[in-house]
Parts: structure tokens; sequence; C-alpha cells
């Protein structure tokens, strides 16, 4: 009977710790490795674990979750670039870019981007950490990065993390631990950030800057977000969309003959052109319009954009980018277009409606993306735990008042000479458009003295332009060109 109650005790003691899922608060886990870079051998060494994030009281509040790759015999770590990368949703895991853009590994797909079997992932041999060392942020709730309880057992709140500025501002002391523990003070820094992760750098460059004392050299924005624009409601801005459309229609061979004939790039700026000098203005006029300006306005989108002039005057040239992934195909195959990435397409209920059902882009990344990341970090990186690995995150609501991030931008840009900005964007992306991105990058400074110190670089893919190979290839080069074009190399930091 003693035997029984003993083993009885065990077993639940078992279960009650197999229950109590949760990440460490503070660990790290260190692996070695090599991969083939552009013909050249390159050793590293991979850090996976958490670090707190704390409040004025000391008192750990969430623990996040990151990856730092650092290349070994490195004689001056000073002279060696750190880049801190983020993803972003928000919401995001900080995977995307990990796995299949900048890092030492990238999932297996075929060159389009699209999933293959076996999942998993392979060398990439475009990673940029021949030249430099990488850190990969999941924020809080995304990855394996956790609000953290305290004493009584209560989670903090969420405006802590989950707002703008928020967000920036516990990141910001949250990197500032990491380059102490890891003594990259010295090192030429730089921050960049997918969709949304563009508002997050944004900030966060004057963020380090003002509160934390770090100057960076470089700002990436990858495929950026920027809800100046998408939170005004003005028709007018719709017209940023047209070239996107056009791009879109022109891959889906569903423009007239007169432009599907011709090389995208060479049908673009004509796109442009007609969006800011013709479109923008039309829609300034609203109901006000001529009846003229309208039909002549109409004809030349359908023109430009593969849709109907019928379709075109029933949205009163306002058209939508949900109801352009549905339309576009409606009468050719009766298939929608990816958001993200308008190569991808899906099948709808419906051909009726003015929205896709799903996305048929995500789905697909999804699909290669998660089997690859849990077995990675598992069984190449050796960080081994039962708490789910969060694609997405339980992020809301987020709070976008206060969106101040360009003129943050713009301040940490005029204060420090050396930064300096690139830019990245698919022509194909419909959520965060290429022509978005450059009407940012133009509104940042009114003044156009800081012009000089912005790089923009398009890519015939979407979103994630890195899952087509041939870009894979051209975006890392970039990224190359780019941290050895802002290093100071000597000079000083002055005007």
């Amino acid at each position: 009977m003693k035997k029984l109650t003993l083993l009885y005790f065990a077993f639940s003691t078992l279960f009650a710790i197999a229950q109590n899922r949760k990440i460490p608060v503070d660990t790290i886990v260190t692996t070695n490795h090599s991969v083939n870079i552009k013909g050249q051998q390159i050793s590293y060494t991979a850090r996976t674990g958490t670090q707190p994030v704390w409040n004025k009281k000391g008192e750990p509040t969430a623990t996040l979750f990151y990856t730092y790759y650092q290349r070994n015999n490195i004689k001056n770590r000073a002279e060696r670039p750190l880049v801190i990368s983020f993803n972003g949703g928000p919401g995001s895991a900080s995977v995307w870019m990990h796995i299949a853009y900048t890092g030492p590994k990238v999932l297996k797909i075929d060159d389009e981007g699209y999933p293959i079997q076996p999942y998993g992932v392979k060398d990439n041999p475009n990673s940029i950490l021949d030249v430099a060392d990488i850190v990969y942020v999941n924020p809080v709730n995304t990855g394996y990065s956790r609000m953290i309880e305290d004493k009584e057992g209560k989670l903090p709140e969420h405006k802590m993390f989950f707002g703008i500025n928020a967000d920036i501002k516990y990141l910001a002391e949250w990197i500032n631990t990491f380059v102490t523990r890891n003594n990259r003070w010295e090192s030429p820094k730089y921050i960049i950030g997918e969709s949304y992760g563009g508002t997050r750098v944004m900030g966060l460059a004057k963020e380090l800057q003002e509160n934390q004392w770090m100057y960076l050299n470089g700002v990436i924005l990858v495929s950026p977000a920027d809800y100046k624009l998408y939170n005004t409601n003005q028709p007018v801005y719709s017209a940023l969309n047209l070239p996107y459309f056009t791009a879109a229609a022109w891959y889906q061979k569903a423009l007239p003959i007169a432009l599907q004939q011709k090389d995208l790039l060479e049908i673009l700026p004509e796109a442009e052109d007609f969006a800011i000098n013709t479109l923008m203005p039309t829609l300034a006029k609203g109901g006000f319009v001529s009846e003229s300006e309208k039909q002549n306005v109409a004809e030349k989108m359908a023109y430009y954009s593969g849709l109907s002039k019928t379709s075109i005057l029933q949205n009163n040239l306002d058209v939508p980018t949900r109801f352009f992934w549905k339309d576009l195909l409606r009468e050719k195959t009766g298939q929608i277009i990816g958001r993200l990435d308008s190569r991808y397409l899906g099948i709808d209920k419906k051909e009726a409606g003015d929205s896709p059902d799903y996305n048929p882009e995500l789905t697909s990344w999804l699909h290669s993306f998660t089997p690859a990341i849990n077995y990675y970090l598992r069984e190449h990186l050796n960080f081994k735990t039962d708490v789910k690995y969060s694609m997405f995150g339980d992020v809301h609501p987020w709070d976008r008042r206060n969106d101040n991030v360009r003129e943050g931008l713009r301040q940490a840009m005029a204060q420090n000479p050396y930064l300096k900005v690139l830019i990245q964007s698919g022509y194909y992306d419909g959520a965060t458009t290429y022509f978005g991105a450059k009407y940012t990058m133009w509104q940042v400074d009114p003044s156009g003295k800081l012009k000089d110190r912005f790089t923009f670089k398009g890519y015939r893919s979407g979103h994630m332009m890195y899952l087509r190979n041939e870009d894979l290839i051209n975006a890392n080069d970039d990224l190359r060109e780019f941290i050895k074009g802002s290093l100071a190399n000597g000079k000083a930091a002055k005007y």
C-alpha cells in the first residue's frame, strides 16, 4: 500500500509539473555552426533564449525570446555591425526574416516561395551574417515571448506593451539591456523592421537616441506599414494604390495589350505619374468633379488596373484594394489574388462579392514557415519547451494614437549625420504597397535636405520579397551594400 501511495505521489507530481507550461524568464542556449555564404565558409555561434523586460521597480513584467547570431573569429568586434531585426503584425513573431531572408538558414520552399515537403530548413548562401551579426527579437506574446505574472499571480496591464508608443518604449529598454549584456556598445548598429515593424523601427530610431543615448548607422524598412496613410480615411490616398494595381494586373496578364507587352519597370512610371498628377487631384474633388473628367479618369484607371471602367465608376474612382483582389480575375478565371503577394491565387466559395474569403498567400506561408521554425529551434538551436510558438499572438486592442514615428525618424536623422535609411518593397504587395512606401519616404522630411540619405529598392515579388529566390539574392546584396555604405570609416559625425 505504501508503494502504491509513493507511485501515486510521483505520478501526480509529474502531472502537476507537466501542466505548469511556462517559458523561463532569463535563459540562454548556445550552439555552434557554420555556413557557406557567397563562397566563403563562415563559422558562427547562435545564442537562443529569453531576456526580461523590467518595470520601474526592477521586477520582470515580460520575457522576450530572441536568437542572436555572432560570427566567430572576429578580431575587432567594435567594427562589426549589429543588426537588430523585428517583424510586424503587430503581433507577428520574428520568424519571417529569420528563416527566410537574412539569417544563416532558410526554409525549404521552391524558387517562387511555395511550400514543398518535406518541411525544414537549409543553408542560406545569401545571409548577411558575413558582414553583420544579427539578433531576431520577438515582442510580447509572439514566438515564445510572454508576459510575467507578479507575486499575486496577476499579469501586467496590456497598455504596457500593446500600442505604437508602448511597444517602442519597452523594446528600446530591452535593446539597451541586450547591447550591454553582449558588449556591443562600440559596434555600428542597425534596426530592420518588416511591415508593422517599419512603424516600430521608425519610432525606435528616435527613442533609442533620445532615451537610451544609442545612435544608429541605419534604419531598414522592409515593406513598411505607415498608419499615417491607413488611418486618414481620405479617398485621395487610394490613388497611391494604382501603381500596385498595375503591377499585379501585369503579373496576372490582365492589362491591355499595349501595356502587357512591355516590361513591368517600363509601365510603372506611367502609372505613378497618373496616380499623383491626375487621379489624386480628381479624387480630391469628390462628388463635385465634372462628369467628363470622371469618365476620362475612370477609363484611364481601367487601362492601368485591369478592372472594368464600370466597376471603377461604381466605386466612385475610389477602388478598395480588397475589391481589386476579388474582381481582377472574376471574369477571367474566377479566382482571387493574394493581399500580401498578388502572385498567389485562391478559390472563394462564390465569385460574387466585394472581398476575398481568405488570404491565399498567408495560408501558403504558414504552411511552410510553421513546421520549419518549430523544427529549427528544437533540432538545430536546441531550444526546447512545451510552450507554443505563436506565429501570431494576441496583442489587441492595439493603441494607434499619437503616431509620430515619421517625425521621430526625421528628428533622429537630423540629429545624427551618420543615420541613413533603406526601404525595400515588393511590387506585388497589396497590403503595404511599394508606392505607398515611396510616399512615406517623401513625407518624412518636407525640407528635402535629408533625401540623399534615403535609398529605395523595389523587387518583382510581394510583401516578403525574399521568398522569391532571385529577390532573396538581390535584396540581401542590397542590404550588404547599404550596411557597408553607411559605416563611418573614420569620418566624423558632423555636417
